[in-house]
């Protein structure tokens, strides 16, 4: 069985440290915008919660996970070039000659 795709925890947290840090700060003023920008960080932490608790049903289900860091698949074979070597920062930078 294929793994089943989730969200990796990096995007809730830069998420929270935006929403917390940055747009609670500058809704300071405003008490009506404030209070939906709080809501909207109960809301993200609730979500993570519940993908906390979809990962434990699937790991009592024996169900495989696999976190994702974009809607992008990687694809190791489409990755290599044409010779089959993998392609790395060198070897990219080497082909477009940029240093």
């Amino acid at each position: 069985m294929e793994p089943i795709p989730l969200p990796s925890y990096i995007h809730y947290e830069l998420l929270l440290q935006m929403l917390e840090r940055h747009t609670a700060f500058a809704t300071n003023q405003n008490p009506m915008i404030r209070e939906q920008v709080h809501q909207l960080i109960v809301t993200l932490r609730k979500a993570l919660a519940q993908q906390k608790q979809l990962e434990q049903t699937c790991n009592r289900l024996n169900l495989p996970v696999e976190y994702r860091w974009s809607l992008n698949s990687v694809n190791v074979e489409s990755k290599s070039s044409d010779n089959g070597f993998p392609l790395d920062s060198d070897t990219k930078s080497q082909s477009s000659g940029t240093p």
